[in-house]
């Protein structure tokens, strides 16, 4: 096994494995951080997710 094989998740989910229940929170909309690492050097300040579309995003 490489190097980068041992990075690599060994456990994927697709978006029927995950279920999101909206519930009440004690988090306040000004206390969450959307920053996202797009590399070591670029952090992006809004949320990156991914395509709700198995063709586009495969696991």
């Amino acid at each position: 096994m490489t190097a980068h094989q041992n990075k690599l998740v060994g456990e994927g989910l697709t978006y029927d494995d995950v279920l999101l229940v909206p519930a009440y929170s004690e988090v306040l909309p000004r206390e969450v951080n959307i920053q996202t690492k797009f590399t070591r050097n670029i952090t992006l300040n809004v949320p990156v997710v991914s395509a709700a579309m198995d063709t586009v995003t495969e696991s």
